[in-house]
């Protein structure tokens, strides 16, 4: 298998393995969709951590697979591609990726589709289709342009720079740079702490940010009042409101 799904303690590891760079092929792109949407059925999966090993994230996609492709079949697989991507972008738990090494091409796309991105000090992401006389075409220049905004886009876009993890950090690319023997740790604490709380909230709270982001302000509006009304009738709220009166804020414990 080129990815592998592994569950522990409410948090599922989406973890690449297609050594030595993890280039996403074909098979990977369809591996990956089935264990995002096993990952979204799993009741037993609350949070989850996109890992590429201690080496490398991904460095892009499978240049020589790509390479003998031409048009007509371009056209039937762009749309695979991007669905395998979207896949992971609409787990509607807590995602968080884990990024050493190289996250390049289709590796930095796929880091964007994470909620939240963990990045070791020898971290390298870039967007470089444009050296290849492409753009990127799994999500690269809509999501990147709406995470660091589109002039920040574009240069990356434009030139196929690399950044290191200092300046991915410093413009918005990545949230939070770790020694590299620490991100799959920190990475996975996080999820773990999402893990323990209120599925449906949190859910909620995903799918409005995500949603309203792509409407105008009074539609998003109209999305998070539905949400935070639709949640006084579940029993995390019950128990979240009972915690907070009888013990103080922080301390209550979600099925």
């Amino acid at each position: 298998m080129t990815v592998i799904l592994e569950v522990a303690d409410g948090v599922g590891t989406i973890r690449l393995d297609r050594p030595p760079m993890n280039a996403l092929d074909i098979a990977t792109q369809d591996r990956l969709r089935e264990l995002a949407e096993e990952a979204t059925r799993r009741d037993d999966v609350r949070a989850v951590v996109i890992w590429g090993g201690e080496k490398v994230f991904a460095a892009g996609a499978d240049i020589k697979e790509m390479q003998v492709m031409d048009h007509a079949a371009m056209v039937v697989r762009s749309k695979a591609l991007q669905d395998s991507f979207t896949a992971v972008a609409r787990i509607p738990k807590p995602v968080v990726a884990a990024i050493t090494g190289y996250a390049l091409g289709g590796g930095c796309e796929l880091a964007l589709c994470a909620d939240v991105r963990i990045a070791a000090d020898n971290a390298k992401l870039g967007q470089p289709e444009i050296l290849l006389g492409l753009i990127p075409g799994a999500g690269g220049t809509q999501r990147l342009a709406r995470l660091v905004g589109p002039s920040k886009a574009k240069d990356l876009i434009f030139t196929g720079r690399q950044v290191k993890a200092d300046e991915a950090l410093t413009l918005g690319l990545v949230d939070r740079v770790v020694p590299a023997a620490e991100v799959y740790e920190q990475a996975h604490a996080w999820a773990a702490r999402l893990a323990a709380g209120p599925a449906l909230a949190l859910r909620a709270a995903k799918e409005s940010v995500d949603a309203g982001l792509e409407t105008d302000i009074d539609t998003g509006l109209t999305i998070e009042r539905n949400w935070f009304a639709g949640l006084f009738a579940t029993e995390d709220r019950e128990t979240g409101m009972r915690s907070f009166v009888e013990e103080g804020p922080g301390k209550a414990k979600f099925r």
